[in-house]
């Protein structure tokens, strides 16, 4: 399918990319129109260059450098550069047809007529989005009127964020897309509207679409606004200017606000208040956040779980759903703010239009190939393209044929890095058509896919290496040994008991090798203290304290109902301690803070207490409530003579009958040394360093340590 598409910082493509599919509670729509944002779309286009965007972002400095002293200079430089090429999406709010959904979404039909929104939806043939982003059409309302829905729902928060009722005076500063449909929107509310702007021709559509007054912004602007308010000035500012480097329009909005007056800010802007005059006025300020009740909760845009009707009246659902009602009714003007019109192939003459400043767009839409098709054939005899060729070639006879599944960080920086080195890769699989698009072409890939089942159909794929999200770890890795493929899974390799039963009983089926991404194995800074530790003769002390403050609040990770920071995380050094000690874990006694609170989550806060089968004992303290500054992670042995400690990576320092020392500034992880192990154990037939039996062991002592923190008592460790 065809996808608009940022590539480098500023150059606008359309491009071939595989379709989606549709995940719980999404929706797949082919599109008919979309709405270019003219303010949030923009601002990720950077026109002027690197330079003039570094300069007017100095912090982008500071965040490469950060990033240096941890990545490393090399990989850091390597991926500067490579961001002139990534492709990215753009665009997030469009209409069309509903062509295929997932089986959880049962009240929406194939064939139903939609308006979509949802950041990362795109500009593209086939868009996916969750089921309460996408809000039925009126009968009598076009596809390139319902294409606004997104950016009205926006508006349609800010003004009911306002307050404004009757007879209220509102001033609206910025009368771009979103401030003219501030202005109807508050209109309809009762409101007399004052528009503000520094473009003629906008005050003008403003006093069309109903703006009671207009005037020009600048100098004079508290003047005017007071002599058509009887000297009072405004009862509520509505901010719907993007200028991000200037604090102009908030100091506007102040000057005009009358005394215990309110401002809405909803446009990107520099909020820069004088307290005197703030506190001289009593204002009260508010924030207008996207859509509505509902934004940024993965719940409810992802999972599609419902706010109730009788506790929150307008959702995001609900607002999109009344701004396409008032359309049908008339009650809103559409057609006078479309300034361009241009088919999707020309979408890159789109956005050119919206940087000129000479061309005054204000809404520029997209027409697709489909807007022209009768709304019932909409996905009949479709045949989705889920593989796109990248770098076609005939496979290697003499390397592996590899393909990596997500595209993640930890794939970027990492494994594909190293995989393009010591094997054919072959594909890259995301569920994203334009990211595994854009990692497949920087990385040499012959294909990309969102289907998964592609690659494992492809006969020159040897082996997988899979770096998706913690939940589809054991499916996927199932699905390959099932397809006689070797598989390479990050951590954790499952998530429940019976999955690691599974994997070990297919692996044996299989004859496939599975091997577990334990990098601390592999890194010189933790082989050192394996070495100490096998010369003892009696039981040793093991203490692992991690300190994750990343997984933490929104973060995938951090949810508790797919392993959180346990079993996503802390089985690595339930693994690292087992591998140490060379023996067993037995038992293990956990306690948690506490979980009736919902951020920090108390389950990925825990201390534990490891037994194992040669007397050794271990603890872990695993926390993600610390500062960013105060370490990461420490693990420290002791034996008899001996005593020694690594830390993140870096440092390592060995205690006994003679002391050393071993430090970098760049952390070495292992991660070449694990896949470099791997692949040549592939190639001559041999087991893998670390196995599926090791995953399974660090999956099932992690559910003992939640065990045993749920039920105050100390929890058994057993293997299958």
């Amino acid at each position: 399918m065809k996808q608009v598409v940022r590539k480098g910082i500023r150059e606008m493509e359309v491009v071939e990319v595989p379709e989606p599919f549709a995940p719980s509670g999404h929706v797949l729509i082919r599109p008919r129109y979309s709405l270019i944002s003219s303010g949030t779309e923009t601002a990720d286009i950077h026109a002027e260059g690197v330079l003039k965007t570094v300069q007017d972002n100095p912090s982008h400095i500071q965040t490469v450098l950060n990033v240096a002293r941890k990545m490393g200079p090399l990989r850091t430089a390597r991926e500067v550069r490579a961001k002139f090429n990534d492709l990215a999406a753009l665009g997030y709010s469009g209409a069309g047809v509903v062509v295929d959904k997932h089986p959880s979404v049962d009240d929406l039909e194939i064939g139903e007529r939609v308006a979509y929104g949802g950041e990362g939806t795109g500009h593209a043939e086939t868009i996916v989005t969750g089921r309460l982003l996408a809000a039925r059409i009126p009968d009598n309302v076009s596809y390139d009127h319902a294409s606004f829905a997104t950016l009205g729902a926006i508006a349609m928060n800010a003004v009911r964020t306002s307050g404004v009722g009757l007879g209220d005076r509102v001033a609206v500063i910025g009368l771009g897309l979103v401030g003219q449909l501030v202005v109807q929107l508050a209109r309809l509310q009762g409101a007399q509207v004052i528009g503000s702007d520094l473009l003629p021709e906008r005050m003008a559509l403003a006093k069309q679409l109903g703006a009671d007054h207009v005037i020009a912004g600048g100098d004079g602007l508290a003047e005017s606004v007071g002599a058509v308010t009887d000297g009072h000035g405004a009862d509520c500012v509505i901010i719907a200017a993007a200028a991000k480097k200037s604090s102009g329009p908030a100091q506007a909005a102040l000057e005009i606000c009358r005394d215990r007056g309110r401002i809405v800010v909803v446009g990107a802007v520099q909020m820069e208040f004088p307290w005197a005059q703030m506190y001289i006025k009593e204002i009260q300020l508010f924030m207008s956040r996207a859509y509505g009740p509902g934004s940024y909760d993965a719940d409810y845009e992802r999972a599609a779980v419902d706010y109730p009707f009788s506790y929150v009246r307008w959702t995001e659902n609900r607002n999109m759903e009344e701004f396409l009602r008032l359309i049908g009714r008339g009650s809103l003007q559409i057609d006078p703010l479309i300034s361009h019109r241009y088919p999707l192939s020309e979408a890159p003459q789109g956005y050119s239009t919206i940087m000129d400043p000479a061309a005054r767009s204000l809404a520029v839409v997209l027409r697709y190939p489909d807007a022209d098709l009768d709304d019932a054939s909409a996905g009949q005899e479709r045949r989705p393209v889920r593989r796109v060729e990248v770098a076609p070639r005939a496979a290697s006879k003499e390397r592996l044929g590899a393909a990596v599944v997500g595209a993640g960080n930890l794939a970027k920086w990492e494994h594909l890095p190293i995989l393009q080195k010591l094997a054919d890769l072959r594909a890259v699989h995301s569920s994203s058509g334009v990211r595994g698009k854009s990692y497949a072409q920087r990385f040499g890939a012959a294909y990309c896919t969102t289907d998964y089942d592609e690659i494992l159909r492809d006969p020159d794929v040897d082996l997988v290496l899979i770096a998706s999200r913690n939940q589809q770890h054991a499916p996927q890795t199932l699905k390959a040994l099932q397809a006689g493929k070797h598989v390479f899974v990050e951590k954790p390799m499952a998530l429940t008991r019976e999955e690691c039963e599974q994997i070990l009983e297919a692996a044996e089926r299989s004859g496939c090798s599975v091997a577990v991404g334990f990098n601390r194995r592999f890194s010189p800074f933790y082989t050192p203290l394996r070495d100490k530790l096998a010369r003892r003769s009696a039981p040793a002390v093991v203490n692992c304290r991690i300190n994750s403050p990343g997984i933490s609040g929104d973060y995938w990770m951090a949810d508790p109902k797919i392993g959180g920071a346990i079993l996503g995380e802390a089985c690595h050094f339930v693994d690292l301690m087992y591998w140490l000690l060379d023996s067993e874990p037995v038992r293990v006694s956990a306690h948690t803070l506490p979980t009736d609170v919902e951020d920090p989550v108390g389950i990925n806060n825990m201390t534990a207490s490891f037994q194992f089968a040669d007397g050794s004992v271990g603890s872990l303290t695993y926390c993600t409530v610390g500062g960013k500054t105060s370490g990461g992670e420490r693990v420290e042995i002791f034996a008899q003579g001996v005593g020694a400690w690594t830390e993140d990576f870096q440092r390592l320092a060995i205690n006994g009958a003679s002391q050393s020392r071993k430090s970098r500034f760049f952390a070495e992880k292992g991660y070449q040394q694990q896949l470099e192990s791997f692949v040549e154990a592939v190639k001559k037939g041999r087991p893998p360093e670390i196995t599926a039996r090791d995953g399974a062991r660090a999956t099932i002592g992690c559910l003992a340590m939640l065990e045993s923190a749920k039920n105050l008592a100390p929890a058994t460790i057993e293997l299958p």
